[in-house]
């Protein structure tokens, strides 16, 4: 069992940057992968971001060169570094984490409550 706590979420103008955590717990050994994902009411949740035991990373085409993904293992705590922002980032954020290997769909085995990220013009 792994628990997730998303946190750094807000509101900032587009161009802004801002930087979400996700605090891990229970079982961390048992992640294979951590990513990011987003979803906006109505809409189907997208992924964001992905990060697998390697430090292998992988990012949606859309926050490609904006966003980084990284880790502090010696603090069980996900990263997610958003540069640039645009109004159509605006979403629900969640990070979520895997037993088993890293997916562009959210099909993962843990998820946090979501933090909300509003991008403004």
């Amino acid at each position: 069992q792994v628990q997730l706590v998303e946190s750094g979420g807000g509101s900032v103008q587009a161009g802004g940057s801002l930087r979400l955590s996700c605090a891990a717990s229970g079982d961390t050994r048992s992640s294979s992968c951590m990513g990011w994902f987003r979803q906006v009411p109505g809409k189907e949740r997208e992924w964001v971001a992905s990060i697998d035991k390697t430090d292998s990373t992988m990012y949606a085409d859309s926050v490609k060169g904006r966003f980084t993904i990284s880790r502090d293992n010696a603090k069980h705590t996900l990263y997610l570094q958003m540069n640039s922002l645009s109004p159509e980032d605006t979403a629900m954020y969640y990070c979520a984490a895997d037993r088993t290997k890293c997916s562009l769909l959210p099909r993962y085995n843990y998820w946090g409550q979501g933090t909300q990220v509003t991008v403004s013009s």
